[in-house]
């Protein structure tokens, strides 16, 4: 029996998003937590894209296995007009013996974006990535106000998941805030998951 993890999976085109599950990741591992970092790959709008079985660098793309035995979930998504970018949602189209064999329901989830412009859809983005961790049964865990970055940030930060404005040319870097606030859901996130299924022994 495998040590219990967090997933942290994400699709990137640009970096921006990949920076911020890493901070995700790097709060779930200050709880002592494993952290295990997956992607997705593209798709093309010509017909399914054909992928290396291994990425030729960052994150290995996701299983289903991955999610089924994931202690809880953190989904991040660049916006793609106010919704989550269709690789993610491709993986989740494909989730449904999950759902009908009840694989994901009472693991705690949170979700993260990053937009080129600082309205650019981080909330719907955030929300609508939610949906689908509804339908699954999954307990959503979002970010507190008691996050004293939460109210100070100039960028990104929002209460349904952290989030990032990494400017038109996607290279403005997270800010000290926003890095506060992914690390603060991995932390979320991982104390949530050991007190719903503590270890055992």
């Amino acid at each position: 029996m495998t040590a219990p993890y967090i997933l942290v999976l994400f699709y990137s085109r640009n970096g921006a998003t990949a920076e911020m599950a890493r901070q995700i990741a790097r709060g779930v591992e200050m709880t002592g937590m494993e952290a295990r970092l997956r992607t997705v790959p593209a798709v093309s709008t010509d017909c399914e894209a054909v992928a290396p079985s291994i990425p030729e660098a960052g994150a290995l793309y996701a299983t289903l296995d991955d999610l089924k035995n994931c202690a809880g979930l953190a989904l991040g998504s660049p916006t793609r007009f106010g919704n989550m970018a269709a690789p993610l949602k491709y993986f989740l189209d494909g989730t449904s013996n999950l759902w009908l064999t009840g694989a994901l329901v009472g693991k705690p989830a949170s979700v993260f974006t990053s937009t080129a412009s600082l309205h650019g859809g981080q909330e719907t983005t955030l929300l609508s990535m939610l949906l689908p961790l509804l339908h699954h049964g999954m307990l959503i865990s979002g970010l507190p106000y008691s996050e004293a970055a939460l109210i100070e940030t100039r960028g990104g930060g929002t209460p349904y998941g952290a989030s990032h404005h990494a400017g038109a040319d996607g290279k403005r870097a997270l800010d000290e805030h926003e890095t506060t606030l992914c690390r603060s859901l991995g932390q979320r996130l991982a104390k949530t998951a050991l007190l719903l299924d503590p270890p055992k022994g």
